[in-house]
């Protein structure tokens, strides 16, 4: 006979199976039950900040960053060919880059994230580009000598691939400073599983959860530009009421 002990096992047994079948361990790690409302589970987003983004694919933030993806994938080619024939390359800028990935690849893990933010926001002097709001590749920064928040993000996005930081684990996020009042961006790179932002304005790296008075609005991706939501994504695990 089926003892309470073997039912209440039994109970346990399939509330699990169906969380596993709603969503990946690492999604099941990273949510938590809300209160009230019984079987309504957050999933904690992959992206900095723990907040949900979705794909758009309208507006001027998305043309300035295609637009910047062309060039970018120019520069890194030459500097990959620079790389491979210093004595021949004939980009001082590109010299001055590869010094820095230099320093970082002699680091590992949060030393080399951490030497790459310093370096970078020490070679770039903080300078606006007005009411064009040019962005730079890291080659045209390199070369000025100067740049803004978003042309620093594009650097070191740059130099961390050069140093062997893999693209999934690399992000620039546009984000509202709200202490100052402005939009910002800021690059971020994860490890271990945390994201840590990569800020010109400090030389201190902070993980995202700590980064309080920013909110994020925009992260870029490869190929793609995601607009955060204000709150994580519910869904529920019971079955809707039937009306």
């Amino acid at each position: 006979m089926e003892t309470a002990a073997h039912r209440r096992a039994w109970r346990v047994i399939a509330a699990l199976w169906g969380l596993i079948l709603l969503g990946s361990a690492a999604d099941l790690r990273a949510g938590t039950l809300l209160s009230p409302g019984p079987g309504v589970l957050v999933r904690k987003s992959a992206e900095p900040f723990g907040v949900f983004a979705f794909a758009i694919s309208t507006g001027s933030l998305r043309q300035k960053w295609f637009a910047l993806k062309e060039r970018l994938d120019d520069d890194m080619v030459q500097l990959a060919l620079c790389d491979g024939d210093r004595s021949n390359c004939a980009s001082p800028a590109a010299l001055k880059l590869l010094a820095i990935v230099d320093q970082a690849r002699a680091r590992d893990g949060r030393a080399r994230l951490g030497e790459t933010n310093r370096a970078i926001n020490l070679a770039i002097r903080a300078a606006g580009d007005g009411a064009d709001d040019v962005w730079s590749s890291p080659l045209a920064t390199l070369a000025r000598g100067a740049g803004d928040c978003e042309d620093y993000a594009i650097a070191k996005l740059a130099a961390l691939r050069l140093a062997g930081v893999a693209a999934e684990d690399l992000r620039i996020v546009v984000v509202r400073d709200v202490r100052a009042g402005e939009e910002h961006a800021v690059a971020a790179a994860r490890l271990d599983g945390s994201w840590l932002m990569l800020d010109n304005r400090r030389m201190a790296m902070v993980e995202d959860d700590n980064a309080r008075t920013y909110q994020p609005l925009f992260v870029l991706y490869q190929s793609a530009v995601l607009k955060y939501v204000d709150e994580p994504v519910q869904f529920s695990t019971t079955a809707p009421e039937a009306h």
